[in-house]
């Protein structure tokens, strides 16, 4: 049976092509910001391209935070791309500027310390063991086009909850590329600009949900 899979609508640039992407692996997938449409659905994708504060601004005037916390609360999944990955910690540190985070985890995130920024094009990413999420592309490149990023995350298992699944890439310095965290996944790059191997991604994504 084909997963529900909503895509959250709040003003970010890339929801068509994640749309796009996610019906190409199987999900029925609609866009939409309705309350109760985002709780039910199987599966919540939070797209994001542009600065923090626009984003979060956008997430706060459609609930997003009570969703994602309602979802997560209840074992839902919820997969947060580029930006939307960064919005679920602490605070974004963008031009001199705090804006608070989802706080779905612990951090900041501040610019890269790399020579050339934005950090676009395709790049590897150091892929932990045991990963879902990268099953059968763990050696593959994908797609990013940032300039920012959380550089770690600093969460621990307990006896009932697994420890995060943590992935790093290299430009200039090492950062976060993806998490996997229970219900809730995050990925730096964009998996629905990344060719067969973010389909792929997406597709273990919704074998997930």
């Amino acid at each position: 049976m084909s997963k529900n899979i909503v895509v959250l609508d709040y003003g970010s640039g890339n929801i068509r092509s994640a749309q796009k992407s996610l019906q190409h692996v199987g999900a029925n997938v609609v866009i939409s910001n309705d309350f109760q449409t985002c709780l039910d659905a199987d599966g919540l994708v939070i797209p994001g391209v542009g600065a923090f504060a626009a984003c979060i601004d956008g997430i706060r005037n459609v609930r997003g935070l009570e969703i994602v916390d309602k979802r997560l609360a209840g074992s839902r999944f919820v997969l947060g791309i580029c930006v939307g990955m960064q919005i679920m910690f602490e605070n974004g540190l963008e031009h001199g500027v705090k804006t608070q985070g989802l706080q779905q985890w612990p951090g900041d995130v501040t610019q890269i310390d790399a020579t050339i920024l934005p950090h676009m094009g395709w790049n590897n990413i150091e892929v932990s063991q045991g990963s879902r999420l990268f099953d059968g592309v763990a050696e593959e490149k994908f797609y990013f086009v940032h300039s920012f990023a959380a550089k770690n995350l600093d969460l621990v298992g307990t006896e009932k909850i697994d420890p995060p699944l943590k992935h790093y890439t290299t430009h200039g310095e090492r950062f976060l590329s993806s998490v996997e965290n229970g219900p809730l996944s995050a990925t730096q790059f964009h998996p629905e600009k990344s060719g067969e191997a973010g389909l792929q991604l997406l597709a273990n994504w919704l074998g997930c949900v």
